[in-house]
């Protein structure tokens, strides 16, 4: 299976179980990849036989600014139920990052990964 990665899609959402990140809102950044299989579009040069990436961008970017919740379990789930909802992509290996959680002690990134397939 080929694979289509978006790295680094970028937008403010008000995910998490604190009051503080529900009103003020956070960065999450997400990375997907996309298991596709390229060789129809390859082979027509047509772009209805692949992912559209730009529009799956756009429609991820909807996903972390849309309605909040409380976990990251639950947007990354959002996120690559989203990503399946298109007829080429057969799984999504989905990172959603939050930079900015509320922990106590230094660090640099809390990541959660998922990977969700057609059934």
């Amino acid at each position: 299976m080929d694979r289509i990665a978006l790295r680094g899609l970028r937008a403010k959402g008000f995910h998490g179980v604190l009051p503080r990140e529900r009103a003020e809102g956070q960065p999450f950044v997400v990375d997907v990849v996309l298991g596709v299989d390229t060789r129809p579009a390859a082979e027509t040069d047509d772009l209805a036989r692949t992912v559209d990436y730009g529009v799956v961008a756009e429609e991820i970017t909807a996903v972390i600014a849309g309605p909040p919740c409380d976990l990251l379990e639950t947007l990354a789930q959002r996120i690559a139920d989203q990503c399946l909802t298109h007829h080429a992509v057969l799984e999504a290996e989905v990172t959603v990052h939050k930079p900015r959680a509320p922990i106590s002690v230094p660090f640099d990134d809390v990541t959660l990964t998922i990977k969700r397939s057609r059934a």
